[in-house]
């Protein structure tokens, strides 16, 4: 199998961290987004979204979108489970990953892509162009410190996002915290509870992938 990839940006890490956590090795091709290169004809006959992670596999067919290569390959790789153990786990973290998407990660790409330079025109990925807003980057900086401030209090009960295992949940909302450090949030002193949490996923092996 093939990751079309881009080592810097949240959404290919996600995959890489699942990949790890499922000891799966793939081969990786960089395409460079402050490059422009997701945009290019060659690129969109791949990913007519025009942007990245892409798995290709060995036959020659596409997935894209995270949560659709990460369910490709639970089913592939059934051993360690990241969906959920059964039926009820397995909504409940599909719950809270979608949560941490709507209200984390979407809200740091809100307040990044509407403020940084190079997203001029860019501020919504895809294959259509749109104009910053100031007033989406400073809603999505509320968005941002309501987030965290979530997640603190809901880690004081909880070892991980649901319960005491480990899911696709805690992957994407640790990409969430590291995503969140590009518009200068980082976990507050007085958030002990995500700290805590924080500290443990980050020193699974695979956070480093």
């Amino acid at each position: 199998m093939k990751l079309y990839d881009f080592a810097p940006a949240p959404n290919p890490r996600r995959v890489r961290i699942f990949l790890a956590e499922k000891g799966v090795a793939v081969d990786a091709v960089q395409i460079d987004l402050t490059k422009g290169e997701q945009r290019t004809e060659e690129f969109r006959a791949i990913n007519p979204a025009m942007d990245v992670p892409v798995l290709e596999l060995d036959d020659g067919r596409r997935i894209h979108q995270v949560d659709a290569i990460c369910r490709y390959l639970e089913e592939t790789y059934p051993d360690n489970p990241l969906w959920g153990r059964d039926a009820f786990e397995r909504a409940q973290v599909n719950i809270h990953n979608h949560q941490i998407m709507l209200n984390g990660l979407l809200a740091v790409a809100e307040a990044y892509r509407n403020t940084t330079p190079m997203f001029v025109d860019r501020a919504v990925p895809g294959p259509h162009n749109y104009v910053q807003s100031p007033e989406l980057a400073e809603r999505g900086m509320l968005r941002v410190a309501n987030f965290f401030n979530d997640m603190d209090a809901h880690f004081a009960t909880s070892e991980y996002v649901v319960g005491d295992y480990f899911s696709i949940a805690d992957i994407q909302a640790l990409i969430v915290i590291d995503f969140a450090k590009w518009v200068k949030v980082r976990i507050a002193p007085e958030q002990e509870n995500l700290q805590r949490w924080y500290d443990q996923v980050s020193a699974r092996p695979s956070a480093s992938a």
